[in-house]
C-alpha cells in the first residue's frame, strides 16, 4: 500500500482550514489535490480509482476526509498526521516528554476537552522541524520571544499555526524546482567562496515576510525573521537528515545479508 504523503506546506493549509483561515480550501480539496499531483498519469488514463484503492489511509485521514470540521487531535492522531508529512518522523513516545515535560510551558493540556488544539498540533510540528538543528533549550527560548507569556494566545509575535504555514510556504517559494534544496542565485563561475548567497537568499526571504507585520516594532519584527530563517534551515536539514537515515538502514540491513 501507498503512504499518503503531504508537503509542509499542505500540512499547513489544512491546518489553516481548520482553523477557518483558508476559505479557499477545506482539508479534502488539499487532500485531493496532494494526491492528484502525485497521481497525474493514472488520473490522466482514468485509473484514479485503482490508484486511490491502493492509497494508505490513516484514521486522522479518513475523519478529515468525511468531514470539514475537526476541532482538535489527540496525541496519536498528530504523530499520525505529522509522519504523513515529507521527510518527517514522529514518535508518540517523543510527543508524550514534549507535552508532559519538554514543552509542558508552551503546550500546556489539552484545550478541545481530551483533544489538543489545532494551535497545539502546529507548535509539535515546529518543534519536530526545528531539533534538527537546536536543541530543546535553544527552542524553548526562542519561543519565549515569539509566543511570549504562554498562557496567553493573544500575545504572540506570530501564532503557531501562522508560523508553521509562514516558513513552510517561504521554504517551498525558495525551493521552486521541488529538489528539496533551497535555490540560490547569483553564483559566478570561477569564484569561490558562494556560502554568504545561501545565507542573504534565505534572509532576503524571511526579511520581506515580517517587513509586512507593520503591527510589530523593529525588534519583534527581526525576531520573526530570524525564527522563519531558523526553520527554514531546520526543514533543509530534515531532508538530509532523512537521507541519511534511509542509507544507515540500507546498511545495517543488508550487511552479510548473504
Amino acid at each position: 500500500m501507498e503512504t499518503f504523503t503531504l508537503t509542509r506546506k499542505e500540512m499547513a493549509i489544512i491546518l489553516l482550514s481548520l482553523k477557518g483561515k483558508s476559505a479557499a480550501a477545506t482539508p479534502l480539496t488539499v487532500l485531493q489535490e496532494a494526491w492528484k499531483k502525485n497521481h497525474r498519469t493514472e488520473v490522466q488514463h482514468g485509473a484514479s480509482l485503482s490508484a486511490f484503492l491502493s492509497t494508505q489511509l490513516t484514521p486522522v485521514l479518513e475523519k478529515m476526509i468525511k468531514t470539514e470540521r475537526v476541532e482538535g487531535f489527540s496525541l496519536q492522531e498528530i504523530v499520525s498526521l505529522g509522519s504523513g508529512i515529507e521527510y518527517t518522523h514522529m514518535s508518540i513516545t517523543s510527543m508524550q516528554n514534549w507535552v508532559k515535560r519538554d514543552f509542558k510551558d508552551f503546550l500546556g493540556s489539552p484545550k478541545v476537552g481530551k483533544k489538543y488544539s489545532i494551535d497545539q498540533a502546529a507548535m509539535l510540528f515546529i518543534i519536530d522541524d526545528l531539533k534538527h538543528c537546536l536543541d530543546f533549550e535553544s527552542i524553548r527560548r526562542l519561543f519565549e520571544i515569539i509566543f511570549q507569556k504562554p498562557e496567553d494566545e493573544t500575545d504572540d509575535l506570530l501564532g503557531p499555526v501562522d508560523l508553521y504555514a509562514a516558513y513552510s510556504r517561504l521554504f517551498e517559494e525558495l525551493d521552486a524546482n521541488d529538489d528539496q534544496l533551497m535555490d540560490v542565485q547569483g553564483h559566478v563561475a570561477g569564484r569561490r567562496n558562494h556560502d554568504l548567497l545561501t545565507e542573504l537568499t534565505i534572509r532576503q526571504k524571511a526579511d520581506q515576510y515580517a517587513c509586512a507585520m507593520e503591527h510589530l516594532n523593529p525588534q519583534q519584527r527581526e525576531a520573526v525573521r530570524n525564527m522563519l530563517f531558523i526553520a527554514m534551515i531546520s526543514v533543509q536539514t530534515a531532508y538530509f537528515h532523512s537521507m541519511a537515515r534511509r542509507y544507515l538502514n540500507a546498511t545495517l540491513f543488508l550487511n552479510n545479508l548473504n
